[in-house]
């Protein structure tokens, strides 16, 4: 088990430049094995989960290559077997294999994917688009079974605008006969990221970042290649940093546009930011006031952002109301930062933040990834120093965070504990 620790109260200068998007890269790889040749994946971060979903690829016989920051993918001599239940329920993610195996071989076998207990998030969505397009899916003890004789291309409205499900969908429908149409699509970066891909090794994907995406069934997919788009939670994660405890800290590769809903709350609270063409400069202020936030589907506010940012409301005078509306067991860090100090509220789906409080390091715990990275700028911005276990969570997502932190300033490092 590892552990990090934090001392805190450093002010941060220097640069963090931003790694590739982790839900764009577990996406991506699963893509890639649609094609029968090479495909070359660039700018992929150095996560656990990568590693987890590299795993999966060598038990189905995919050839995988990394260098640095890109992976050359090869599906020629894959076979297609159940993915069994201790690898896929090492992430999330692992349900894209869905698609795409089944866009392929018409047949998948596989357990019920892992990720961080943050509430409810069931797979019926995805489940219902394998349906619609023809397939049959049986459930049986968390194992998946889903079949098609052939796949035909429809229309699939979606209930709600989510993300996997949309991408599960594009991939199964990448190879299917005919045309498919997704309305109430998710419209957030990553698939479009995913879209380029696949229209890069030969599919026809249209609309993807909109909320109506068309998908022109092709029976190949070739040779391709795509760079994975700057991470934005990442990024923001930084930015929110930068804007407690940075002086001059430049949060670099970053595409700016990804990051408005949190960038504006930043700004409508007084946070001493500056945004450029590809980075964003975040110096500490005094001045902070308190501003209510409420998650949302791109391009609202991220889910995956709201608990770093509950951090930050801490540190603003005046009450925030923040209205968790995507996840429903995602405050599971609120005791932990009223331990250190924190005067949080949880009311449902909201927290009552109010601040300003002094924070004091304590003996935490990461409940999961972004509650992990919470941790981490509470620990950052704490009198004290602050002890993060179960920092799995954290290393699932943020690459080399111990490292980029310490760089520019941050008292941390990590250690493996028995």
């Amino acid at each position: 088990m590892k552990q990090i620790k934090i001392k805190g109260k450093n002010k941060l200068t220097g640069t963090i430049r931003i790694s590739g998007a982790k839900n764009a890269a577990v996406a991506l790889i699963p893509a890639a094995i649609l094609s029968d040749e090479d495909v070359t994946i660039c700018n992929v971060p150095e996560i656990s989960d990568i590693n987890s979903l590299e795993e999966i690829l060598r038990y189905l016989n995919v050839k995988f290559s990394r260098a640095t920051e890109s992976i050359i993918i090869n599906p020629k001599d894959m076979t297609n077997k159940e993915i069994p239940e201790d690898i896929s329920r090492k992430l999330r993610a692992s349900y894209y294999f869905m698609g795409a195996l089944l866009s392929k071989y018409k047949k998948v076998e596989m357990y019920f994917p892992g990720g961080c207990n943050i509430g409810s998030r069931p797979i019926n969505l995805h489940l219902d688009g394998f349906k619609k397009l023809g397939a049959t899916v049986i459930e049986e003890n968390d194992k998946y079974t889903i079949e098609a004789k052939k796949l035909i291309g429809t229309k699939i409205d979606l209930e709600i605008a989510s993300v996997g499900a949309t991408i599960n969908i594009i991939l199964a429908a990448t190879k299917a006969k005919g045309t498919t149409t997704i309305t109430n699509a998710a419209c957030e970066p990553e698939i479009k990221n995913v879209c380029d891909l696949l229209n890069s090794m030969g599919a026809k994907i249209t609309g993807a970042g909109t909320n109506t995406i068309k998908i022109k069934g092709v029976t190949k997919l070739k040779k391709g290649y795509v760079e994975v788009i700057p991470d934005r939670i990442e990024a923001g994660t930084y930015i929110i940093i930068g804007s407690l405890i940075g002086e001059n800290l430049k949060i670099d590769n970053i595409i700016p546009e990804h990051l408005k809903a949190l960038t504006t709350k930043l700004l409508e609270s007084n946070a001493n930011i500056e945004i450029g063409r590809d980075y964003v400069l975040a110096s500490s202020s005094n001045d902070l006031k308190s501003v209510d936030v409420e998650t949302y589907y791109f391009p609202g506010f991220p889910t995956d952002l709201q608990q770093p940012f509950s951090v930050y409301l801490t540190q603003t005078k005046g009450t925030s109301i923040l209205k968790e509306t995507i996840y429903e067991n995602r405050f599971m860090h609120v005791p932990y930062l009223n331990r250190m100090g924190a005067n949080i509220k949880v009311d449902g789906k909201e927290l009552k933040i109010k601040g300003k409080t002094q924070l004091e390091g304590k003996m935490v715990a990461s409940t999961d990834l972004r509650g992990g990275a919470a941790m981490i700028v509470a620990g950052l911005i704490s009198k004290g120093t602050t002890t993060i276990n179960d920092v799995e969570h954290i290393l699932r997502g943020y690459e080399g965070i111990v490292e980029k932190l310490s760089l520019v300033g941050a008292k941390i490092e990590i250690r493996e504990i028995k």
